[in-house]
């Protein structure tokens, strides 16, 4: 499992051009491409067969930096089933959950694959990923994508179609999971599940966009007594500006995307050591609770015709990357 190619460009594989005014054009490399812009035709010719890092000239004169995509720049442009997890909130997920080489991690669920290819990175050639999807047409777009990056679906990963409180106990024993990602709206409903798979000392952390869904996982899991008391936090990235003593942040921000919220999992028969707490508002009615339901939370529906388009868009780019064996699998 590779990832990223290395030395010449060569056909089927992927290129970022940074054109004219810092204009990103990505395009997989064939022997008769063209990619056509404002500014002239570039032959996909001119690009395969020369290094990573290089300037090509279109027809028009206009130069264009040509590098291979770096995985934060092929999950922000790849074909989306699902909306994906940001680089900034991906990075902060390996690091919170400590993802380590050689780990059993769950996901769910799948989403379009960006998630999955950070945690298949981070657990390396020993680890083991099994994803929980509910939708096959997002497994599908999930697959397509990682097969498009890694040139492959790696024998380390595994997607099964169902619902993870259903289909967890059936594929892994109670016990093994070292790790468990949940990016879902209502994560509360596996956090039992979860419980009986992770090891002792296990980490489950749960990627959610409201504060709402934030506040009752939270609850949920200190009701359960089976883990640490949870914390949560958010992450948020500022660029800046920096030319010569013109250093300044940018007027644009990665700001909120989601809430990360992370516990481990005490010992059979562990009880939490009671801590204590300044008096607030800890305490919730059925009121709160009916805030909580997925249907106040809210959830953003793909239609059916733009999730086939996507489908056919991700497998197109595995087909180009695999050589067309991705399709036949």
């Amino acid at each position: 499992m590779s990832g990223r190619w290395s030395g010449p460009f060569r056909v089927g594989e992927r290129v970022q051009l940074t054109g004219p005014k810092g204009r990103l054009h990505t395009v997989t490399l064939r022997e008769d491409g063209e990619l056509h812009t404002h500014h002239g035709v570039l032959a996909h010719r001119d690009i395969i067969g020369i290094p990573d890092g290089s300037v090509v000239v279109g027809s028009g004169g206009h130069e264009y930096l040509a590098l291979r995509p770096l995985l934060r720049d092929f999950v922000m442009s790849m074909p989306r089933g699902a909306a994906i997890v940001y680089p900034k909130d991906a990075a902060q997920i390996v690091a919170d959950a400590d993802i380590f080489p050689g780990a059993t991690v769950v996901e769910a669920g799948v989403g379009s694959g960006a998630l999955a290819l950070w945690l298949l990175r981070a657990i390396g050639p020993e680890g083991r990923l099994v994803s929980f999807e509910r939708r096959e047409d997002f497994a599908e777009v999930a697959r397509a994508n990682v097969a498009t990056f890694l040139g492959e679906e790696p024998s380390t990963w595994r997607v099964v179609v169902g619902d993870l409180v259903d289909e967890l106990p059936q594929n892994l024993a109670d016990g093994t999971v070292d790790r468990v990602v949940l990016d879902m709206l209502a994560p509360w409903d596996c956090i039992d599940a979860v419980a009986d798979a992770l090891v002792p000392g296990g980490v489950v952390i749960c990627y959610v966009a409201t504060a709402t869904q934030l506040s009752r996982v939270a609850e949920y899991i200190r009701g359960t007594g089976l883990f640490t008391d949870p914390e949560a936090n958010e992450t948020m990235v500022r660029g800046w500006h920096v030319e010569g003593l013109a250093v300044r942040p940018d007027h644009r921000m990665v700001a909120h995307t989601g809430f990360l919220l992370t516990a481990r999992r005490l010992a059979p028969g562990a009880i939490l050591p009671e801590r204590k707490r300044r008096a607030s508002k800890s305490s919730y009615g059925d009121e709160d609770v009916e805030l909580w339901t997925p249907g106040a939370v809210g959830d953003r529906e793909i239609t059916d015709k733009n999730l086939r388009k996507r489908v056919r868009e991700a497998q197109r780019a595995a087909d180009a990357r695999t050589g067309g064996a991705q399709g036949s699998a």
